[in-house]
């Protein structure tokens, strides 16, 4: 079979849609992803295009089951959000859309850092619009800083991977050690720290909670399955076995927890979860095992899925509702039950219930970490684990759909959201009920793991039971936090608030004591200009002061030209 460059597809299809309108668009839109997904098929494992640039030699597609993996994947992620966003009429939607999908295809498949690096920045410039596209204040300010954020992590790889060209006169990506020396680390730390930026590691995550929730309902879909997927890929590619990732992925796993069940808005919420999940895939990357890995990418696999279901519920909530804060929602399952039933099975599946999508993959990375020796790591990811479900498996549905009936009355939303939703429900029951014939099939490493044993199965239905009886018993106890209007403070207080209001401070006062040195040297000017004056007469006063001929100024000048010359021939 004849093969294309794989993101080509996607990315006629956003140029197709500048032009195209109505349904003529919307077919073109649907049937840029399959055809993408069947070129796929036809591709062989190896370098499918190469070149000479510069004395490097790039491999702008390299074919192997790791890419093979994301490349179906953000196939599908594609197909389910352009169906989600089919009634959406607004040409930046569609065409951002699929120029995202485009570029997160194109770096996976990258086979060296400079292709990457391209593609790396592609993604910032095409999701943003995704942001803007929702056109409030808000959005253009967290589009604004989300931006800035993305760029920053593309300056960090450029300047990463010049060094190691430098280094190592090579520009494949291939794996990275941080145990370098000299030069070589500082460029393999840049790197690393360039894909920490767009996998949202602690201090460096908050454009993924301020951007996120701020995007179109059908934009956030987008947004939730390809920036960060990106960069489990290339810390999966680059960094495996990295034992530093193990602990910043535990952190990532936990602290998550304690803003989610705080956040009144139910689409931060999911974002807060969204770090949560990846923090599950970067211990995974960081222990190094082929089981471990295989984990880690598989519940990327299932995360896109999962998560892309509950975002599509909520977008759907706030397309018919335009709410979206807890306070100010449920008892929707009166008047949209399909959609509740939909976001119940998003729960499950991140709650990692058995038999969806959730447990089989995040069972692979728990059990990786008891095999590697990680008892603690293991303990914390228990205690994510059952955070989870608190704030993304029970909160999300019971506060949109249960909880106080808030008096909305509304409908089902679009055909077109329903079929999307459904297809993201339907993949997260037979992803978690056959695994060995899904995503098993596509894992990169050698494994043989069995999920569905007893050990397992008990362990996280007592988890499960356990988690829910605490909820329970907190809201009966009135001691779960209440949802409230309110703004929860993050890291990015410190820039979006305390840095300003001190810059604004020091600038102030460094401008006042400015004005009054100058006006002190000013009135100083002025006085020795007034007593240099006779009051009376208003004449210069002083011998120097007067008024002097041009012949006597002449002499003056001959006299020290003189005793010039006589004191040079005297010191010579």
């Amino acid at each position: 079979m004849n093969s294309v460059i794989p993101f080509l597809p996607l990315m006629v299809g956003a140029f197709a849609a500048i032009l195209l309108r109505g349904w003529l668009r919307n077919t073109v839109m649907l049937i840029a992803p399959i055809v993408g997904a069947i070129n796929l098929m036809g591709l062989e494992h190896g370098v499918f295009w190469s070149l000479e640039f510069m004395g490097y030699t790039l491999e702008p597609v390299r074919v192997d089951k790791l890419s093979m993996m994301f490349g179906y994947l953000f196939h599908l992620a594609s197909l389910i959000a352009i169906i989600y966003a089919l009634h959406v009429k607004d040409t930046v939607q569609h065409v951002a859309g699929l120029a995202y999908a485009a570029s997160a295809v194109g770096a996976v498949f990258a086979g060296d850092l400079l292709t990457l690096f391209i593609f790396w920045e592609l993604l910032a410039l095409t999701s943003v619009f995704l942001v803007w596209a929702r056109r409030t204040d808000r959005a253009y300010s967290a589009g604004f800083r989300y931006l800035i954020f993305q760029v920053l992590s593309g300056v960090l790889l450029l300047a990463g991977l010049l060094i190691l060209a430098q280094v190592n006169n090579s520009l494949l990506f291939n794996q990275i050690s941080l145990q370098h020396e000299g030069i070589a680390q500082i460029g393999a730390w840049l790197i690393f720290f360039a894909f920490g930026i767009k996998c949202a590691f602690p201090f460096m995550h908050t454009w993924l909670t301020d951007a996120y929730p701020e995007s179109t309902p059908s934009g956030t879909i987008f947004l939730a399955s390809f920036t960060t997927k990106v960069a489990v890929y290339a810390f999966a590619r680059g960094f495996p076995g990295e034992e530093i990732l193990v602990w910043i992925g535990v952190t990532m796993a936990c602290f998550p927890i304690f803003f989610a069940v705080i956040e009144n808005d139910l689409r931060r919420v999911l974002a807060y979860s969204l770090i949560n999940q990846i923090g599950f895939m970067i211990v995974g990357i960081g222990i190094g095992t082929a089981i471990a890995l295989n984990g880690a990418v598989a519940h990327a696999f299932n995360d896109v899925i999962f998560k892309g279901l509950l975002m599509m519920t909520m977008g759907a909530v706030l397309h018919m509702t335009g709410k979206i804060n807890g306070s100010e929602l449920g008892g929707l399952y009166k008047s949209m039950p399909k959609t509740t039933i939909l976001c119940i099975v998003g729960a499950a599946s991140i709650s990692a219930f058995p038999l969806f999508s959730g447990f089989v993959s995040k069972s692979m990375i728990m059990a990786a970490a008891v095999a590697e020796g990680y008892d603690v790591v293991w303990l914390a990811l228990l205690f994510a684990a059952a955070g989870v479900f608190h704030h993304a498996g029970i909160k999300i549905p019971f506060f949109a759909f249960f909880a106080h009936d808030s008096g909305i009355r509304t409908t089902e939303p679009p055909v077109n959201m329903l079929i999307a939703m459904t297809l993201a429900a339907i993949a997260c029951v037979v992803l978690g009920s056959f695994p060995a014939q899904t995503v098993y099939a596509l894992l990169p490493w050698e494994h043989d793991y069995q999920p569905y044993d007893v050990t397992h199965v008990l362990t996280q239905l007592q988890l499960l039971f356990f988690s829910a009886l605490a909820f329970v018993w907190l809201n009966l106890r009135n001691m779960y936090p209440p949802e409230l209007p309110s703004t929860n403070l993050d890291v990015d207080w410190l820039y979006r608030k305390l840095v300003p209001s001190f810059a604004i401070k020091v600038a102030s006062t460094s401008y006042n004591a400015y004005e009054k040195m100058e006006n002190s040297a000013i009135n100083a000017i002025k006085r020795m200009s007034q007593k240099s004056y006779d009051a009376e007469s208003d004449k210069p006063k002083g011998y120097f002061a007067k008024l002097w001929p041009i012949e006597t100024m002449v002499v003056w000048v001959a006299v020290l030209l003189s005793s010039y010359l006589v004191l040079y021939y005297i010191l010579s």
